[in-house]
Protein backbone atom coordinates (compact mmCIF):
# COMPACT_ATOMS: atom_id res chain seq x y z
CA UNK A 1 0.00 0.00 0.00
CA UNK A 2 2.87 2.35 0.82
CA UNK A 3 4.49 1.71 -2.58
CA UNK A 4 1.23 2.50 -4.36
CA UNK A 5 0.92 5.77 -2.44
CA UNK A 6 4.54 6.68 -3.30
CA UNK A 7 3.92 5.89 -6.96
CA UNK A 8 0.84 8.13 -7.06
CA UNK A 9 2.72 11.00 -5.37
CA UNK A 10 5.66 10.55 -7.74
CA UNK A 11 3.42 10.67 -10.81
CA UNK A 12 1.65 13.78 -9.54
CA UNK A 13 4.96 15.56 -8.91
CA UNK A 14 6.33 14.44 -12.28
CA UNK A 15 3.31 15.96 -14.02
CA UNK A 16 4.22 19.42 -12.69
CA UNK A 17 7.84 19.37 -13.90
CA UNK A 18 8.44 21.36 -17.11
CA UNK A 19 9.95 19.51 -20.07
CA UNK A 20 13.73 19.29 -20.02
CA UNK A 21 14.49 21.02 -23.32
CA UNK A 22 11.90 23.79 -23.20
CA UNK A 23 14.53 26.50 -23.69
CA UNK A 24 15.89 24.75 -26.79
CA UNK A 25 12.85 24.64 -29.04
CA UNK A 26 13.68 23.39 -32.51
CA UNK A 27 12.44 24.64 -35.87
CA UNK A 28 13.13 24.22 -39.60
CA UNK A 29 13.07 20.40 -39.49
CA UNK A 30 15.26 20.32 -36.39
CA UNK A 31 18.09 22.33 -37.97
CA UNK A 32 17.26 25.66 -36.34
CA UNK A 33 16.47 26.90 -32.84
CA UNK A 34 13.72 29.20 -31.61
CA UNK A 35 15.31 32.12 -29.76
CA UNK A 36 14.69 35.74 -28.86
CA UNK A 37 17.87 36.85 -30.70
CA UNK A 38 19.98 35.06 -33.33
CA UNK A 39 23.76 34.89 -32.87
CA UNK A 40 26.07 36.50 -35.40
CA UNK A 41 26.70 33.05 -36.94
CA UNK A 42 22.99 32.51 -37.64
CA UNK A 43 20.31 33.96 -39.87
CA UNK A 44 16.62 34.51 -39.19
CA UNK A 45 14.30 32.42 -41.40
CA UNK A 46 10.76 32.75 -40.01
CA UNK A 47 8.83 33.06 -36.76
CA UNK A 48 8.30 30.10 -34.44
CA UNK A 49 4.81 29.33 -33.08
CA UNK A 50 5.63 31.23 -29.86
CA UNK A 51 6.59 34.37 -31.91
CA UNK A 52 10.32 33.92 -31.31
CA UNK A 53 12.86 33.86 -34.16
CA UNK A 54 13.83 30.64 -35.96
CA UNK A 55 17.63 30.97 -36.12
CA UNK A 56 19.53 28.79 -38.58
CA UNK A 57 23.32 28.52 -38.91
CA UNK A 58 24.74 30.03 -42.12
CA UNK A 59 26.05 26.61 -43.21
CA UNK A 60 22.53 25.18 -43.48
CA UNK A 61 20.89 26.03 -46.78
CA UNK A 62 17.12 25.73 -47.14
CA UNK A 63 15.87 23.56 -49.99
CA UNK A 64 15.04 25.65 -53.02
CA UNK A 65 11.96 24.66 -54.98
CA UNK A 66 12.81 24.42 -58.66
CA UNK A 67 10.47 26.20 -61.04
CA UNK A 68 9.45 24.23 -64.11
CA UNK A 69 10.95 25.75 -67.22
CA UNK A 70 8.61 26.88 -69.96
CA UNK A 71 9.44 24.90 -73.05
Amino acid sequence: MTQLLLLIVFLLVLGHVPPGRSEFKRCWNGQGACRTYCTRHETFMHLCPDASLCCIPYGVKPAVAHKPQNV
